[in-house]
């Protein structure tokens, strides 16, 4: 089967730049707390009228451009988000229509944070068997929509935006080299969005008590993320069989900055293996990996033939992890 890998990338974040400032005349809370606490101090929110299918649009747009690819070449097309346009139809199957990709195969992956890496492992396969040559895997997420403002726990944290990949086949050696992924559902009740699916139908008192919006139990989150990025970059070094000190840089879930450090430090991580960009975009969900893995290659931090390690964690729970050998693309003369 043909190696797969990344050949263009492509990133979008709304306009609005919501600081810690701001949230200190919102709710009871910090500049300084927020910061030792998580590390961030920016975020980007959508205006109201802003779906995320308008984000992965813009994100999906420039990663064609960067892989100056045709949206006639697409064959397939996966939005990750926990907040899509709609229950249904699908997003990607809208932002497909304004990208003007015709008759591709298009759907919708919901993994919380982890989903880009779900994302990019679902699609590969596709790739890898040979039915397709071109997807487009896109992370997108408006969860500003979906936040309690009044929660100081959770508010401080999220933040609006969009990342995308194109891939295709790549040069024997290049691409993804090992996938890790898992869930562990009995840990679904800590992070969660209680209201407007099948289980609690929206409803005015289901509005009132604001279960549409992000539940999480912090410390529960914190030591289930710690553990599965050891795990999970444990195995897929495995798996692809290298070792730590073989990767370039490492780029996780951009949660929470004592997250990332707890992480590195049990992997025996030194901090210039690590590319951190939380600080101005905050957690972004599924859109977190790729809006760091395209600032990480435009920085000029990753080069043709570097390994990197992506790696997320999310609400299911789930994780996944990738190796992948940047670089390696085909290109036809013809």
């Amino acid at each position: 089967m043909p190696n797969v890998g990344i050949v263009g990338l492509g990133s979008f974040v709304p306009e609005d730049i919501l600081t810690n400032a701001d949230l200190e005349k919102m709710v009871d809370t910090t500049d300084e707390w927020i910061t030792t606490r998580t590390g961030i101090l920016e975020r980007r929110r959508v205006k109201s009228d802003v779906p995320v299918s308008e984000l992965c649009y813009q994100a999906g747009l420039k990663a064609l451009a960067d892989a100056q690819v045709q949206p006639h070449e697409v064959q397939l097309v996966i939005v990750a988000s926990v907040t899509p346009d709609y229950a249904f139809p699908a997003t990607a199957c809208l932002v497909a229509e304004r990208l003007g990709i015709r008759q591709a195969a298009a759907f919708d992956l919901e993994a919380g944070c982890s989903g880009f890496v779900y994302g990019i492992a679902t699609a590969s396969q596709f790739i890898a068997t040979g039915m397709y040559q071109t997807a487009l895997v896109i992370g997108g997420e408006t969860l500003s929509k979906i936040t309690n403002w009044n929660d100081r726990a959770t508010c401080v944290l999220f933040g609006d935006g969009a990342g995308a990949a194109v891939l295709q086949p790549v040069a024997e050696g290049y691409g993804f080299l090992g996938i890790e992924l898992g869930a562990d559902g009995s840990g679904g009740d800590v992070l969660i969005q209680p209201a407007g699916g099948s289980q609690y139908p929206a409803d005015a008192q289901t509005v009132r008590d604001n279960l549409h919006t992000i539940r999480m139990a912090g410390r529960e989150v914190f030591r289930f993320a710690v553990r599965v990025i050891e795990g999970a970059v444990c195995r897929v070094l495995e798996k692809s069989g290298l070792h730590k000190e073989d990767i370039e840089l490492f780029i996780f879930h951009q949660a929470n900055r004592r997250i990332i450090e707890t992480a590195a430090k049990r992997l025996e991580l030194t901090p210039e293996k690590l590319f951190v960009n939380l600080q101005r975009y905050g957690n972004t969900s599924a859109a977190s990996i790729p809006l760091a893995l395209d600032e990480a290659v435009q920085a000029g931090c990753i080069r043709d033939g570097d390994l990197l390690i992506l790696a997320g964690f999310g609400a299911g729970l789930t994780w996944g992890a990738i190796v992948v050998k940047w670089g390696g693309r085909e290109v036809d003369n013809n």
